[in-house]
């Protein structure tokens, strides 16, 4: 299990644990965590999943594959280095203490 932090665009954190084999997106998902509306339940057919990940965070999480990188392509203002689609982030017990933050809106 890991402890997430999940940071609004407004500021707003929510601090939740999330088990082990499931997403980040699921752990917001099923936490009711407001700014990850996830339309296509996780499929990696969408980009409404994306967050932007703590600077801190961006190099100890598994690299990108390509169709993550191509739905990127269409998030609401991607960072080349820190966008990912939570859909994509499975969660173990090194993702403990991970930080994310939502961006202003989903497209």
């Amino acid at each position: 299990m890991a402890k997430i932090t999940y940071v609004e665009f407004d500021g707003k954190e929510h601090v939740v644990d999330v088990a082990n084999g499931m997403t980040v997106m699921e752990g917001a998902r099923d936490n009711g965590i407001p700014g990850i509306e996830a339309d296509c339940g996780g499929a990696c057919a969408c980009s409404t999943c994306h967050v932007y990940v703590d600077a801190a965070w961006v190099d100890r999480l598994p690299s990108k594959d390509s169709m993550e990188e191509d739905m990127l392509d269409f998030a609401y203002e991607p960072d080349p280095a820190r966008s990912r689609l939570t859909c994509q982030i499975k969660v173990t017990d090194a993702l403990d203490g991970l930080k994310v933050f939502m961006p202003e809106k989903q497209i």
